[in-house]
C-alpha cells in the first residue's frame, strides 16, 4: 500500500515538473536572452501573452471533465497534451529569435494551451487518485515540482543555453517533457469518476459553481490568500537591483537558493497539513507569513547585509511554498463530484487573478511609498488574512479532512 502511495506521489511530481520547467524558462530566462539580443522592452512584454492560456483554461475545463470518466480518459488527455506541448517546443527550436519572433510567440501560446489542458486533466486525476488524507502530501508534489522546475528552468537551463545554444536547449526541453510523462504509463490505479451520467458537463457548470452556498467567502480567501507575500516576491528582485546586486547574484540568491527553500517548504507543508489538519496548518502558515513580512519591514529600515538578504529570500520563498500547498489542498477539498477538473481550475485561476492584481498594485505602492512602505502594506495584508481566515474558511468540508 505504501509503495502504491509513493508511486502516486512520484507520478504527480513528474507531471507537474514537466509543466514547470518550460514555463519557468520561457517566462523568466527567455526575457534575459532577448534583452541580450537587444530586443525592446515592448517586445519582451509581449512574451507575457504566453501565460494567457493558463488564465483562460477554465473555459475549456468542462470539456476535459465531460469527456473523462475513467483513468484511460484522463491519460489520453495528458499524453496527447504533452505530445503537442513537446512538438511545439521542438518546432520553436528550429526558428530564429531574431527573424521569427512573432511566429515563436504564436507557437508558445499554442504550446502553453496544451500545457494548460494537461494541467486540467492532471489536477482532476490527482483529486481522484488521492484519498482526502493524502491530498496535502499530493499537493506537496505539485508545489514541489513547480519550485524545483523554477530552479531548473531559471538556473540550469540558462547555463545549458550559454554552452550549447538555442536549438539544442529546445530539443532537450521537448525531450524532457516527454520523458516526464513516462511514469504515468506504468501507473495502474484504476479510477471511475462518480458523476450523474444524465447530467452532461457543459459550460453551464461554470455558472453552477458560482451559485453554491458559501462559495464567495471561499473565493475571497483564495483571491487574497497570497496578498501578504506576492508583492514582496514581485518587487524583491528590483529591490535587490537597487541595493546594488547584479543579475547573477540575484539569480543565484532568489532563483536557486530561494526556489530551493520553496521546494523544501512545500514538502514539509504537506506533512504538517496531514498531521495537524487543514485549518490549524493554514493558520500556522499564515502566522509564519506574519513573522516573515515583519522581518522584511525591519531589515528595510536600513541597507541590509548580504546574509540578511539571503535569509530574507529563504524565508519568503518558504512561506510561498507552504501557502501554495495550502491553496491547492483547500481547493481540492471544494470540488463537486464529477466536476473535479472544472472546479479546481476555477479556484486556481481565481488565485492567479488575485496574484496578478496584487503584483501590479505592488509596483505602484513601491513607487509611491518606497520598498519599506510596500513591506508594511504586505504585513498589514498578512495580518488581515490571518484574522479573517476562520470566517472565510467555513465553506471548507473540515469534517471530511480533519
Amino acid at each position: 500500500m505504501k509503495e502504491k502511495k509513493a508511486y502516486n506521489f512520484f507520478t504527480l511530481f513528474s507531471l507537474y515538473i514537466a509543466q514547470a520547467v518550460p514555463m519557468t524558462f520561457f517566462s523568466t530566462v527567455m526575457p534575459v536572452i532577448m534583452r541580450q539580443e537587444h530586443y525592446s522592452l515592448t517586445s519582451i512584454g509581449l512574451l507575457q501573452l504566453v501565460k494567457l492560456p493558463w488564465i483562460l483554461k477554465f473555459l475549456w475545463a468542462p470539456l476535459v471533465d465531460g469527456s473523462s470518466e475513467k483513468s484511460a480518459d484522463f491519460k489520453k488527455w495528458i499524453f496527447s497534451s504533452e505530445l503537442i506541448y513537446a512538438v511545439f517546443i521542438l518546432a520553436i527550436g528550429f526558428l530564429d529569435l531574431q527573424v521569427d519572433f512573432n511566429l515563436i510567440i504564436i507557437l508558445l501560446v499554442f504550446a502553453f494551451t496544451a500545457s494548460a489542458t494537461q494541467d486540467i486533466a492532471t489536477d482532476a486525476y490527482a483529486i481522484l487518485i488521492l484519498k482526502k488524507e493524502d491530498r496535502s502530501l499530493g499537493n506537496s508534489m505539485q508545489s514541489g515540482g513547480s519550485f524545483l522546475g523554477t530552479v531548473i528552468g531559471s538556473g540550469v537551463l540558462l547555463v545549458i543555453y550559454s554552452f550549447y545554444g538555442w536549438q539544442f536547449l529546445m530539443i532537450g526541453l521537448a525531450g524532457f517533457v516527454l520523458i516526464a510523462v513516462v511514469p504515468l504509463l506504468f501507473h495502474k490505479k484504476e479510477i471511475i469518476k462518480k458523476s450523474d451520467k444524465n447530467q452532461k458537463i457543459s459550460v453551464k457548470d461554470l455558472y453552477l459553481f458560482f451559485i453554491q452556498k458559501g462559495i464567495y467567502k471561499h473565493l475571497i480567501l483564495l483571491f487574497f490568500f497570497y496578498s501578504g507575500i506576492i508583492g514582496i516576491l514581485t518587487m524583491v528582485k528590483p529591490w535587490l537591483a537597487d541595493l546594488g546586486y547584479n543579475i547573477t547574484q540575484i539569480g543565484i540568491y532568489s532563483g536557486i537558493y530561494g526556489a530551493s527553500a520553496g521546494f523544501l517548504s512545500a514538502l514539509a507543508a504537506g506533512w504538517i497539513m496531514k498531521k495537524t489538519g487543514r485549518k490549524k496548518a493554514v493558520q500556522i502558515f499564515l502566522a509564519f507569513g506574519i513573522l516573515v513580512t515583519s522581518y522584511f519591514v525591519i531589515i528595510s529600515y536600513s541597507i541590509p547585509s548580504t546574509f540578511l538578504i539571503i535569509l530574507a529570500l529563504l524565508l519568503i520563498w518558504s512561506v510561498y511554498g507552504a501557502h501554495s500547498v495550502a491553496v491547492y489542498t483547500v481547493a481540492m477539498d471544494n470540488v463537486r463530484k464529477g466536476r473535479e477538473g472544472t472546479d479546481f481550475t476555477i479556484q486556481i485561476v481565481f488565485t492567479h487573478f488575485g496574484s496578478l492584481f496584487l503584483a501590479v498594485l505592488s509596483g505602484k505602492l513601491a513607487h509611491q511609498f518606497d520598498y519599506h512602505g510596500l513591506f508594511i502594506f504586505e504585513l498589514i495584508m498578512t495580518v488581515l488574512i490571518f484574522v479573517f481566515f476562520p470566517i472565510l474558511f467555513k465553506f471548507n468540508t473540515e469534517k471530511d479532512v480533519d
